[in-house]
């Protein structure tokens, strides 16, 4: 048979489950996770090779309705990344009715995608709910699409936690993809710049038990990586110098915790994750800064990275 390779983007509203997804169809932790909406601050490519295929996942932030610069910034990404894909996919999440936030990135969609486009729906988080309500929300993403003006190519119920159909989402994506030669190579599951891998760790761990507007506030920058000199062949390590920004004094004070006692939490969390990327034990340096109202500030921002 031959050789499939291409180019799949998952969109949705934020917090739609793509990528706790992505995840699952790559077979590996290459985006951060969180129940807190628009998590997911740029666009992730998930790989995933088979000897009869190649499937590149884009994970992208969730499409809203931004109140901020940062929000707008991210609703390009998404809009660019599904532009140039052979398949998008909608995500829409199965423990809530269809709503004004579904139909928002679904008429979107449509209005991005030429006539004969592969577009697909998936339901995710079926482990959440009953097989009615999954029912029920087949029958409403099928009625959006008619509603919006998209002919589904497929419509998919997935559950990522329990993998329930996820090896039959990834066999319908590879078949609508066109033929061709890999585009990474074999076992490579992202291409994210090691520092990149590194923050989003951080800021997954950051986001741990915060409430209100602090998980949106919270940025991550990584100072440096080295290995550590003095130490001998046998027992190597590595620096990590890394900063979390959040926009006011107040914010800093939560990040930190009496004592200091937060801010240990979040390196006991993201240290083990940073060693099996750099391979070594780390030694993590934290600090915490404040970067007055950088979603809205454009200089802060090219700063942080956006």
């Amino acid at each position: 048979m031959a050789h499939r390779c291409g180019l799949a983007c998952l969109v949705g509203r934020p917090n739609a489950g793509k990528s706790t997804l992505t995840n699952s169809i790559v077979g590996a932790k290459i985006a951060i996770t969180s129940n807190r909406p628009q998590t997911t601050r740029h666009v992730v490519r998930g790989v995933l090779t088979r000897p009869d295929a190649q499937l590149v996942i884009l994970d992208t932030p969730g499409l809203h309705k931004p109140r901020t610069l940062l929000g707008q910034r991210l609703n390009d990404l998404v809009r660019d990344a599904w532009s140039h894909v052979d398949v998008a996919a909608l995500c829409v999440a199965a423990d809530a009715p269809v709503g004004s936030g579904d139909a928002f990135v679904a008429s979107s969609l449509a209005r991005a995608r030429s006539a004969g486009a592969q577009t697909f729906a998936i339901v995710t988080k079926t482990d959440l709910v009953p097989p009615n309500v999954v029912a029920q929300r087949l029958a409403e993403v099928a009625e959006l699409g008619d509603k919006v003006g998209l002919t589904w190519t497929e419509i998919v119920p997935v559950s990522a936690v329990s993998g329930d159909q996820v090896e039959l989402l990834t066999d319908l994506l590879i078949r609508y993809l066109p033929e061709g030669a890999a585009l990474f190579p074999d076992g490579e599951v992202t291409d994210e710049p090691t520092e990149v891998l590194i923050g989003e760790l951080i800021r997954e761990a950051a986001l741990e038990g915060v409430t209100d507007e602090l998980p949106h506030s919270i940025a991550v920058v990584i100072d440096e990586i080295s290995p550590r000199a003095d130490r001998p062949e046998d027992r190597p390590l590595t620096d990590v110098e890394a900063v979390i920004f959040v926009e006011r004094d107040s914010q800093k004070g939560i990040v930190i915790g009496k004592g200091g006692a937060r801010l240990k939490h979040v390196g006991s969390q993201a240290r083990p994750g940073i060693e099996a990327i750099v391979g070594t034990p780390v030694y993590l340096n934290l600090r915490v800064k404040v970067a007055k109202d950088w979603q809205r500030n454009p200089n802060q921002m090219r700063r942080l990275g956006f």
